[in-house]
């Protein structure tokens, strides 16, 4: 027994610590210069810009700064530099390729384990790293606590990828998101959710969330034939809170949307509708909106998804639709006040672009709504920093934060389309991308 627990408490040891010394070398000190940068916090870039780093953190951000005699000198020239990016509702587990011709969702599902899953999580999480996006919250839809496992594995230097905030399997309803499975495929539900009926189920699952790693709650309140009731989510947002987990509640419907921000949530997912008796009690009670809206122009990828020339014209104008229905509830949201975390909701696979470019193109999607560049920026940084309640850590370009950083060609802050332009990324102070010696390349436009 003495043998077995010996070897569990080895097994446990960080792996640098395995038969070795502590390093005696002093952290590695870099200085950053750019023509301009952009803080998270103010609504002006900061010009001839240098950033003090040491080790993981950063030391100092200023104009003009002197750099300490034996600093590496990294001189980025005529770029933009800003915090990290922040996806505060991703999928790196899941995948939808029926885009390029595959079985979608359900192949996923069916044919992959978790562990797979979890390998395809880590292609994808360096996708997103290469973009500029150093943090994710992932909601769900990662089987048995594979986001979990991948958060471990990015932590532990196994492989490169976003800090990542986990939130485990998603509590919800019976059928979880499905449509009406047969009995024999009933496992799957619960393989992507807990279901739960009642506050002591609720609250029971909550607690098993968290012994099993999670950062974050999420619930699934409406999943369109079924809808937790206020006592569950009351419960779920209670026994949360108390241990110190935020709460990120799926709703679709007014109704959802009502009991959610009644229970006292920390985000709404989607919220497509949002009626306005929900906005004032947001503002009040400090709920942020966590928008998935994509561009108009992916209503264009139904002409080569769908056979029938009028079937296209109509699902096209569907989709169109709904998109400027969304755009209308996040301007009225804006201007009420609801604060804003950006989150991206991809997990479909776009032609020519990676996940993290096709990520931030949601971003950017925002700005149809007619959201400054500058709104855009904190919503995918400072905001979402708050939300996933790093900010102690990332979401801002200053002293003591950890040193996540991007530099774009261009100004965001008057053109948001130059996120698309990355040529440099750190994440802890280590160099994750350097496309200035690369040639570069032409950001042709991509029919979604």
């Amino acid at each position: 027994m003495t043998t077995v627990i010996g070897a569990a408490l080895l097994w446990s040891l960080p792996l640098s610590s395995w038969g070795q010394a502590p390093s005696a070398e002093k952290p590695t000190r870099i200085a950053l210069r750019a023509a301009r940068l952009f803080d998270g916090k103010s609504d002006r870039v900061l010009p001839d810009a240098v950033v003090l780093i040491e080790g993981s953190s950063i030391q100092a951000v200023g104009t003009g700064l002197a750099i300490p005699a034996g600093t590496r000198v990294v001189d980025l020239g005529d770029v933009t530099l800003l915090p990290g990016l922040i996806d505060a509702h991703s999928h790196l587990l899941m995948e939808d390729d029926t885009e390029n011709g595959g079985d979608g969702v359900f192949s996923t599902l069916l044919q992959r384990s978790t562990a797979e899953r979890a390998l395809l999580g880590a292609k994808l999480g360096r996708e997103m790293l290469e973009a500029g996006v150093t943090t994710v919250r992932d909601v769900g839809n990662s089987g048995v606590n594979g986001d979990v496992a991948l958060r471990n594995a990015i932590q532990r230097g196994w492989v490169p990828g976003p800090r990542i905030s986990a939130c485990t399997r998603a509590l919800a309803p019976h059928g979880g998101q499905f449509p009406t499975f047969q009995l024999a495929a009933q496992p799957l539900i619960e393989q992507e959710y807990v279901t739960i009926s009642g506050a002591e189920e609720a609250r029971r699952a909550v607690r098993q969330a968290i012994a099993d790693g999670a950062d974050c709650i999420k619930v699934i309140v409406d999943n369109g034939h079924n809808l937790l009731s206020l006592e569950e989510l009351k419960v779920i947002a209670e026994e949360a809170h108390r241990q110190k987990r935020p709460v990120a509640a799926h709703t679709t419907l007014d109704e959802s949307i009502r009991i959610a921000v009644q229970a006292g949530v920390d985000s709404i997912e989607h919220g497509y509708s949002l009626p306005d008796d929900v906005v004032t009690p947001m503002v009040r009670k400090r709920i942020f909106l966590v928008p998935t809206d994509g561009p108009l122009e992916v209503c264009d990828s139904f002409d080569e998804k769908v056979g029938n020339v009028e079937r296209q014209r109509k699902m096209k104008e569907r989709c169109r639709r709904n998109i400027t229905k969304a755009q209308d509830r996040l301007r009225r949201a804006v201007a009420a006040g609801v604060r804003i975390a950006a989150g991206s909701d991809m997990y479909i696979v776009l032609r020519g672009l990676t996940r993290g470019q096709a990520s931030v193109r949601w971003f950017i999607a925002y700005a149809e709504a007619g959201l400054k560049p500058v709104e855009i920026l904190r919503a995918a940084t400072v905001n979402a920093a708050e939300l996933l309640r790093m900010q102690d850590r990332v979401g801002s370009l200053e002293p003591n934060k950890l040193a996540d950083l991007l530099a774009v060609e261009g100004d965001p802050l008057k053109d948001i389309r130059a996120l698309k332009q990355v040529r440099f990324v750190m994440k802890d102070g280590q160099v994750v991308l350097d496309a200035r010696a690369q040639p570069k390349r032409v950001d042709e436009a991509v029919r979604f």
